[in-house]
């Protein structure tokens, strides 16, 4: 699904991603963890073409979208949550679910995502700062998911989130990996969501990935303790 090789990118002159390598397959979760500071969310803009690369390549799909814009890479596949949701505050939700399906053509998927989400249904009208902070979760995941992603980058998408909340996402991301083969890059601090979810976890420190491991290590005190520190 996609290839990143020797990827280099960073913020004006100081650079933060140190030659990248990885690839994953359609339907695989890989979860990411690292210190603050350490290159994760660089990466995913990166990915998703907010930040610039500037040394490398991004092959997904079979397609080289190195330098593909924002939209177009949102038009390939690829769908990103950022950390912080950065739903639109004075649209309704319906209004936010809209704007997510506006690159794809064809048969609106929302009806599917309130299928999945139901929480939803009974605040189409409300607006996006009405919301508490574990329905503005969901409605930025139902917003990336309504433009049909084949990709999604997910941006600590725990935080700050009631722990009903966060079973649910993970519920229904299990669910979504499954039925539509959805791949899935996971920056995430919550260890147990983690574990839940992914396939294999890479460890990144100071913009390069130094380490593979499964989710069950995490379980192992020792093996956290010594690439995480925490």
């Amino acid at each position: 699904m996609i290839e990143v090789k020797n990827l280099h990118s960073g913020y004006g002159r100081i650079p933060i991603l140190h030659g990248i390598n990885f690839t994953m397959k359609p339907g695989e979760v890989v979860g990411i963890l690292g210190h603050n500071g350490m290159g994760k969310t660089t990466l995913l803009r990166t990915l998703v073409g907010q930040i610039k690369t500037t040394q490398g390549r991004i092959e997904f799909d079979g397609r080289d979208v190195t330098f593909a814009s924002p939209s177009e890479r949102a038009r390939a596949g690829i769908g990103y949550v950022p950390q912080g949701r950065d739903i639109f505050p004075l649209l309704s939700v319906m209004e936010n679910l809209k704007m997510g399906e506006i690159m794809r053509g064809g048969e609106s998927a929302i009806p599917e995502m309130l299928g999945h989400f139901p929480v939803l249904k009974d605040l189409l009208e409300r607006p996006g700062r009405g919301l508490s902070g574990g329905q503005q979760q969901i409605l930025a995941l139902a917003r990336c998911l309504a433009g049909r992603p084949k990709l999604i980058l997910l941006d600590e998408p725990t935080e700050g989130i009631q722990p009903s909340i966060v079973d649910l996402i993970a519920e229904k991301l299990g669910e979504l990996k499954a039925s539509l083969g959805l791949g899935i890059i996971l920056v995430e601090q919550d260890i147990r969501f983690i574990r839940q979810l992914a396939d294999r976890v890479l460890i990144i420190q100071k913009g390069a990935f130094v380490a593979e491991i499964s989710p069950d290590q995490l379980y192992d005190r020792e093996v956290v303790d010594a690439h995480l520190g925490i």
